[in-house]
Formats: C-alpha cells, sequence, structure tokens
C-alpha cells in the first residue's frame, strides 16, 4: 500500500482526502472508494480514503452515529488490501487510536486541543490529521502541533474547515492556509466548511454549491490537499448530506483543481 503521508506536501501535485461522511454500509463505502480511487489513478493523484465509523458528536441524540469501529475495521481492512487505498478515520477516545486500524489516524476540530488523545494518537506512529477548532486562529494551530512535536513526532497534517462566525455558519479566512503552512502539510476541509452547524434545528446543514468553490481558491494559495466527503447520493446520507459532493461530479472537481495546482506549483497533472 502506498504512504499517502510520503506524497503529501505543500510544494507536491495536489493530494485528496475523499469518501463518506459516515460508515452506512460496506458494500457502499467500497464502491466509492473503488470509484474515488480509480479516478485519481487516472490523473495520478495521491489517494486516501475517509470515513467516520461513529460520529460521535451529532447535534441531536437522533442523529446516525455509524455502524462501529469493529465493522468499519474489517472495510478498512478490505479496501488496504484489494485496492490497495490508504484510509483515514477520526477517533474520539484514546482506546480507539490505540487499535483502529487506518493508515492515517484524525483528531476532529471539536477536539484538537485534547492533549490525552493527541498524545494516544502520536503513541501509533501513524501519521495524524489534526482538523483546525472552530473556535481557534491560524496562528493557534502552532500549539496544537508544538503538542504533537512534544511526544517526539513530526507527521502532522493540519487541515482547515471553517470558523464559526455567528450563529449556525462558518467562515473561510484563506490566509489562515497560508499560515498554517508553517505548521506542515495543509489540507482544505471543503465540504465541513460549508457547513450550516446546527442550522436544521436538530442537524447540521449546510449548502454544498460553494464547497467546489472553497476548493479552487484554497487550491490557489499552494496547499498540499483538498479534503471532501463525496457519496453517489448526498440525499440520501444520514450525515452531512447537504456539504457533499455528488461522486458523479467528483472527476470534474478533481480536474479543476489540478489545473488550478499545476499552474501555481508549475508540475505537471
Amino acid at each position: 500500500m502506498n504512504d499517502f503521508y510520503e506524497g503529501l506536501g505543500n510544494d507536491k501535485k495536489l493530494s485528496i482526502i475523499a469518501g463518506p461522511c459516515v460508515f452506512e454500509d460496506s458494500n457502499l463505502a467500497v464502491d466509492i472508494a473503488s470509484s474515488l480511487s480509480e479516478t485519481c489513478k487516472k490523473y495520478d493523484v495521491n489517494f486516501c480514503f475517509k470515513m467516520s465509523f461513529d460520529k460521535a458528536n451529532r447535534t441531536s441524540i437522533k442523529g446516525y452515529r455509524g455502524k462501529g469501529i469493529e465493522l468499519a475495521m474489517n472495510v478498512f481492512d478490505h479496501i488496504h488490501s484489494e485496492l490497495d487505498v490508504s484510509t483515514i478515520t477520526d477517533v474520539h477516545d484514546a482506546w480507539q487510536a490505540e487499535i483502529i486500524n487506518t493508515s492515517i489516524i484524525q483528531i476532529p476540530a471539536f477536539l484538537c486541543r485534547q492533549t490525552d488523545l493527541l498524545e494516544a494518537a502520536v503513541l501509533t506512529g501513524k501519521p495524524v490529521n489534526v482538523k483546525k477548532g472552530q473556535f481557534l486562529s491560524p496562528w493557534e494551530m502552532k500549539n496544537v502541533v508544538d503538542k504533537l512535536k512534544s511526544f517526539g513526532y513530526n507527521r502532522v497534517i493540519v487541515t482547515e474547515r471553517g470558523t464559526t462566525f455567528g450563529y449556525n455558519n462558518l467562515v473561510v479566512d484563506m490566509r489562515g492556509l497560508d499560515v498554517m503552512k508553517e505548521y506542515g502539510p495543509v489540507v482544505m476541509d471543503c465540504t465541513h466548511a460549508v457547513q450550516h452547524p446546527g442550522g436544521g434545528g436538530d442537524k447540521s446543514s449546510g449548502n454544498s454549491y460553494y464547497a467546489p468553490i472553497l476548493a479552487k481558491a484554497a487550491v490557489a494559495i499552494g496547499i498540499a490537499g483538498v479534503f471532501m466527503e463525496v457519496h453517489p447520493d448526498p440525499e440520501s446520507s444520514p450525515s452531512d448530506g447537504a456539504n457533499m459532493i455528488r461522486l458523479d461530479n467528483f472527476e470534474t472537481v478533481l480536474k479543476q483543481l489540478l489545473d488550478i495546482d499545476g499552474v501555481v506549483k508549475n508540475v505537471g497533472n
């Protein structure tokens, strides 16, 4: 299996982290991973499949959380062995970091300052993707990265996913992407950035129309990668469907991003 982290860099060809928001069904997850992988191979793009096994921070108790860690690990194993694709998932407790079998561990934005969780992620020896908290300035992420490095670790990815802007809204300050490039490879989460947290009353809403627009703006700065949630039928997704990029539109969006990335970095696509 290719080492996704080794192919990731702010001065390297654009990498992609993509997949469904949450684990809904094993066959669906594998189908999405296979489709995304084939498209990325077509354009020689460094790709990592993402999927949450548990959405522990739902707006409401009625929110769908996923099918759990054990079934998800079976799917990740299949994607590793059969598709030769790197994987990433988020953890919410230290014990989850200790057993999860993904290639990369992700720290959710709400938990980005939880020292014990950061340490548990580092102790796995795997690369760690930390999402910037919606409540943090870009330069405050230096403190988060310094925590990880204090445990003797340097394989860190920093992901922007928007900053709280009043009630039920997020905004992205594109200057922050350039600031955070000092701390490691920077990834833009273009789909969560268009989320309206709690905007649906007992769930979040969003506006997926703006996801490719934010992605293109971010890539123009010269970053390592773009994170996007992708689904064949976003309207049927039990989590974050309003923010997602439709699977059959993924290739179009990817080509646009690669064109911009090629100009900015002067790399061939």
